[in-house]
């Protein structure tokens, strides 16, 4: 199983759970590789078995909108039939960016492998934990 983490990151709470994410992958025997937004694009997707994307809620609780946004809508027409997980972190507002964007998937026809998983700030050792987790699942 091959995965790619593909993460923004403004504060570093994003980029600390998508390393969390890795290892959890990593430790269910995966492959992963790990990029930002500038160094990932939809020619890549074919690479991958599985795919982890992660934004922090922007503004009025919105993907970041200059780096992960136009790299994310440029990759939703290969994501169908791919295995895909979705994370992020936000400081303030009620998950209602992630909602959003797993409405947007749902819409693109992109089916989530396991459950999105948010955390308010730095993830904790529970916050580790669950995104260790999901990379776990995300490698079965």
């Amino acid at each position: 199983m091959k995965i790619a983490v593909v993460y923004w990151s403004g504060t570093g709470n994003t980029q600390a759970m998508a390393e969390a994410i890795a290892e959890g992958a990593r430790g269910a025997g995966a492959e992963v590789e790990v990029y930002t937004p500038a160094d990932f694009n939809a020619s890549m997707i074919g690479g991958f078995d599985a795919l982890a994307f992660g934004c922090s809620a922007q503004g009025a609780e919105v993907l970041e909108e200059y780096e992960f946004e136009p790299m994310f809508t440029d990759c939703e027409k290969s994501l169908p039939g791919k295995r895909v997980a979705l994370f992020g972190s936000y400081d303030w507002g009620d998950g209602e960016w992630m909602r959003s964007w797993e409405s947007r998937c749902a819409g693109a026809g992109i089916t989530l492998a396991c459950d999105s998983l948010i955390i308010n700030n730095t993830p904790d050792a529970d916050g580790t934990a669950k995104c260790k987790e999901l990379g776990a699942a995300l490698a079965k």
